[in-house]
C-alpha cells in the first residue's frame, strides 16, 4: 500500500515537471552562455521569443572603454556597446519544447546564423546555430540563472 502511494506521488510530481517544460513561454528568463561570458534575457513579444545580452563577466576592454560590437558587418552599429544588444531574435514555438525559426548572432564574430531552441529541462537550453542545414552547425548548452 505504501509502494503505490509512493508511486502516485512520483507520477504527479514527474507530471508537473513535463507540464512546466511543455510551456510555450519556459525559455523567458536569464540564461548564462556555454562560455559563462555573458546573460541573455530571453523574452516573449507578441508570439516571438527574442534574447538581449544583459550582462558581461567582462564588460570593458583592456583601456578601460565599453565593449562595443566592432565585428558588426553594419558599419554604423560597430560603436554600440555590447550589453544590450539583440542575439537571438524571432524565434516561434513550434512543439513541445522546441522553438525555430530564429537566428542567433555572434558579437566574436560578426556573423548571425540560423537557430533552434530547445529546452532539454527547465535549467538548460539548447542552442543550435547553423548555415544552411541544422546537421551542419554547432550546439552551446545555456544555463538559466536564478
Amino acid at each position: 500500500m505504501i509502494r503505490i502511494k509512493i508511486a502516485a506521488v512520483l507520477i504527479i510530481l514527474l507530471g508537473s515537471f513535463t507540464v512546466v517544460a511543455q510551456s510555450k513561454d519556459a525559455i523567458v528568463g536569464k540564461w548564462l552562455n556555454a562560455s559563462e561570458e555573458g546573460q541573455i534575457m530571453i523574452y516573449k513579444t507578441g508570439d516571438k521569443y527574442s534574447g538581449k545580452l544583459i550582462w558581461l563577466k567582462n564588460p570593458e576592454t583592456e583601456k578601460g572603454d565599453v565593449k562595443r560590437d566592432i565585428k558588426n558587418p553594419n558599419v554604423q552599429q560597430r560603436s554600440r556597446p555590447l550589453i544590450g544588444i539583440q542575439i537571438l531574435q524571432n524565434f516561434v514555438y513550434s512543439r513541445k519544447g522546441i522553438w525555430e525559426d530564429g537566428s542567433v548572432y555572434d558579437p566574436k564574430t560578426g556573423k548571425t546564423y540560423s537557430c533552434r531552441i530547445s529546452l532539454v529541462n527547465n535549467d538548460r537550453l539548447s542552442i543550435r546555430g547553423y548555415v544552411g542545414v541544422s546537421l551542419l552547425g554547432r550546439t552551446e548548452i545555456w544555463q538559466r540563472v536564478r
